[in-house]
């Protein structure tokens, strides 16, 4: 096997892994934007799950980059 799948293997499962161990503290974050949505501390939470939501979509982006271009170099 080359190296361009073992990468993008690697790729996938430690962002699946990340991903995956950051939802519980987001979902609390959330829960407490929820229930105090005049707080100063609550922009700053929403902020962080912004941020979280966009670095998950580049991760989503960059593995199926990833898989395209090593299908696109095996059969190719």
């Amino acid at each position: 096997m080359d190296l361009l799948l073992w990468i993008t293997i690697g790729f996938i499962i430690i962002g699946f892994g990340v991903l995956t161990s950051m939802k519980k503290g987001m979902e609390s974050k959330l829960a407490f934007i929820t229930a105090n949505t005049e707080d100063v501390e609550s922009s700053k939470k929403a902020k962080t799950i912004i941020l979280w939501i966009i670095s998950t979509t580049a991760w989503g982006i960059v593995s199926m980059v990833l898989i395209v271009w090593w299908f696109h170099n095996y059969y190719g």
